[in-house]
């Protein structure tokens, strides 16, 4: 593997690189390796990269030592959010620059991570097994995923099974593609307590009817004649324009609901996939998304023609400057995980207080999220734009590094779980905490 670090950072490590504004924050330069050690006295300018004109010496300047350890160490109050330059000099001559991100008080205690809410494996139409795919998608730098095979919930337990005894640094949850009798609209339930398609007879696939939660009482299954009533029956509360199909409309209302009731995210995915034609018809698309009955709108996905996201992007800030402000995510939907061109396609990076179920849900349903689009070497961001500056930091300076840590948790994952390495599970053990760790190393929020 050929690291993707930026060249001074394979030189020098910073941290923290993230902290908040108005708190005095101590601040490590640490060269890694000999060829990158120094010496002496230095100049330090820090460099804020907002809120200044090029010329204007908003800087702060401070006179700084190598320590007795090689590292440069300097203590400074951040006064606003910004992306800070941190800048050293000997003489005049600028040597070296790094970046810190600042942060204001709301984004206390929220952490970046990386997920993916909307993928597949062999249980429908994917090509690996649940358990695998875990393994391949933390060596591919994510924090949390869940498993969303078509009409089938179990194959997301069964990942979570497989590490149930292990500690990694992946956080999987429940999940499942949603599709509804009489309702074309697909429907993603990332982190419900119990299936969607498990409530409804004879909807549920493979081993639905005995593995539809993960608590002990789900609502009870009811036939299709008893769910299409249940629909009916919420048609003449939703005041539809006569261009939307009414059942439609309200079979994704009753779905949405019940992920809800399930402490779930309800996604709506996807309308610009072109399956012979767009998937919904794009009338029935601008009023889901001014009205929005789900949690978050799936604006990035992984088809790569430019009507998928471009037209998703579109219609996102579209609604946002018709006053709705929706919460976003970016799936990749991929059906291999073997591939990073796959795999990496689209994500969402997530601001949250944990990487944990709730937290993750709770932290898309307030907008601390935005999605990412990395189909090209060119990553684009989609999202709020204060969010989408601190994303762009954290994918140069963070993520990569990030990435080698996961990848290395990855492969280890991929040989327990396939019994390839007999150690693997020891080694998993040894090196538990680890992602933590990092994230509290260079996020100090």
């Amino acid at each position: 593997m050929i690291s993707k670090v930026r060249q001074e950072l394979q030189n020098y490590d910073i941290f923290p690189k993230v902290i908040l504004v108005g708190e005095p924050a101590e601040i490590t330069i640490r060269p890694l390796g000999r060829h990158a050690a120094s010496e002496g006295e230095y100049t330090l300018g820090v460099w804020p990269l907002t809120r200044t004109y090029r010329n204007d010496n908003n800087n702060t300047d401070y006179t700084v030592k190598v320590c007795d350890d090689g590292c440069i160490r300097f203590t400074h109050t951040f006064t606003f959010e910004s992306e800070h330059f941190i800048r050293l000099y000997r003489e005049g001559r600028k040597l070296l620059q790094l970046s810190v991100y600042a942060l204001d008080s709301d984004m206390a205690g929220r952490y970046p991570l990386r997920g993916d809410l909307h993928l597949h494996s062999f249980r429908s139409d994917g090509r690996e097994a649940p358990e695998v795919v875990a393994a391949n998608y933390r060596s591919h730098g994510y924090d949390f995923m869940a498993l969303t095979d078509h009409g089938r919930y179990y194959p997301s337990l069964e990942a979570m099974d497989a590490y149930a005894d292990i500690p990694t640094g992946l956080c999987l949850v429940p999940g499942e593609e949603v599709h509804l009798p009489g309702n074309p609209t697909h429907i993603v339930n990332f982190g419900g307590n119990f299936s969607i398609n498990g409530l409804v007879e004879g909807l549920a696939q493979g081993n639905e009817s005995t593995r539809r939660a993960v608590i002990d009482n789900p609502p009870p299954v009811r036939t299709e004649e008893e769910y299409r009533a249940e629909v009916e029956a919420l048609i003449p509360s939703l005041d539809l324009p006569d261009d939307i199909d009414p059942f439609t409309y309200a079979s994704c209302v009753w779905a949405f609901d019940l992920i809800r009731e399930a402490d779930g995210l309800g996604i709506f995915p996807h309308p610009y996939w072109i399956s012979d034609v767009f998937q919904i018809p794009e009338n029935f698309t601008h009023y889901i998304l001014r009205k929005h009955p789900f949690d978050a709108f799936e604006v990035l996905g992984g088809e790569r023609y430019f009507q998928h996201n471009g037209f998703q992007t579109a219609a996102y800030y579209a609604a946002r400057a018709d006053g709705v402000d929706l919460p976003i995510v970016g799936s990749t939907d991929a059906h291999t995980s073997v591939s990073a061109t796959s795999s990496l396609i689209c994500s969402t990076i997530v601001f949250a207080h944990a990487n944990e179920r709730k937290a993750i849900i709770s932290a898309v349903k307030d907008k601390y999220s935005i999605a990412v689009d990395t189909i090209s070497a060119e990553y684009r961001i989609v999202g709020d734009f204060r969010l989408m500056k601190y994303a762009r930091f954290l994918l140069d300076n963070y993520f990569d590094l990030h990435d080698e840590m996961c990848m290395e948790e990855g492969r280890l994952m991929k040989l327990y779980v396939t019994g390839a390495d007999e150690a693997a599970g020891d080694t998993l053990r040894a090196i538990a905490g680890r992602s933590e760790r990092f994230l509290k190393k260079y996020i100090k929020v």
